[in-house]
């Protein structure tokens, strides 16, 4: 089962040589090299080139890195895509997706420029647009591995108030997590914008979480201890999880559909579940050795 941890996944402004060189050394699952909403209009050609000699410099170890482009429609947008092909990053961000033709458009110049197979896109999920048809944005080709939630310009484009228990907000989520879960794809929550309160920013995690995402998107470093914390299975789930797949493992219950362990009733769904978990956590220890 080959899986990647997208527990944190920390957006780094582009156009910023110390913070990109920073990167390099944070726990972050997930690099997020952003040369949209970070970089102000006349500087985004400069943060292209140095965000494109950084991916292609590497030493950025396990971490996935990811770029950020502009929107094709925008003027930036085509040579954003063009050099972040010619970089080479695990995957490129798509903005502002509307509609499943926003991914396959990116799809078709991917395509064009020779992108490896393994070069995957990852859709903004931060219009009513995106959410209203997020079914079909999700089975939109083969290219596309993760959706993003952009809550800050969901409640910006909806006039929802933001409030703590993202009461507007959760069933957008909940549509996005069913839509890539339908599809095969990971899922990743909003950014949580007051970065220096831990109590508010655990709660929305540990939301986030039970909806089922796999991970969140970060605005600053000290997010990601926290972040990582939540979204790593705790000790008793993968002990648990072991003895599920061990129980499933003994020739008497080669066959069976359903088991007693331990008092409780366990199905092959909860051993596809086990491995999942399993399979997570050995992912997680490779990201801390190779730190």
């Amino acid at each position: 089962m080959d899986i990647r941890p997208r527990r944190s996944v920390l957006y780094m402004p582009g156009a910023n040589a110390r913070a990109l060189e920073k990167a390099r050394g944070l726990a972050a699952d997930c690099l997020i090299l952003d040369l949209e909403d970070a970089v102000a209009p006349d500087a985004k050609t400069d943060a292209r080139s140095r965000v494109a000699d950084a991916v292609r410099a590497r030493g950025f170890g396990r971490r996935e890195v990811v770029i950020r482009v502009n929107a094709i429609a925008t003027q930036w947008g085509l040579a954003d895509l063009e050099a972040a092909v010619a970089a080479g990053p695990d995957a490129i961000l798509v903005p502002k997706v509307s509609r499943p033709g926003d991914i396959v458009s990116a799809a078709r110049i991917l395509a064009a420029r020779q992108a490896p197979p393994e070069m995957k896109l990852w859709a903004m999920m931060e219009t009513p647009a995106a959410i209203l048809d997020a079914a079909a944005i999700a089975a939109s080709g083969n290219r596309l591995a993760c959706f993003v939630l952009g809550t800050n310009d969901l409640l910006k484009e909806t006039r929802a108030r933001p409030d703590a228990g993202r009461f507007a907000v959760t069933p957008w989520l909940a549509t996005c997590v069913l839509a890539a879960r339908a599809n095969g794809l990971d899922v990743l929550d909003g950014v949580y914008n007051d970065f220096k309160d831990e109590a508010g920013f655990r709660a929305e995690c540990d939301q986030g979480r039970s909806l089922g995402m796999d991970g969140k998107t970060l605005i600053h470093p000290s997010q990601i201890a926290v972040c990582n914390e939540i979204f790593s299975p705790s000790d008793d789930e993968i002990a648990w999880s072991r003895s599920i797949i061990a129980a499933f493992d003994r020739p008497e219950n080669a066959g069976a559909g359903v088991i007693t362990l331990k008092g409780r009733m366990v199905e092959r769904l909860h051993l596809e579940m086990a491995r999942r978990t399993v399979a997570i956590a050995e992912a997680i220890d490779k990201l801390k050795e190779a730190a």
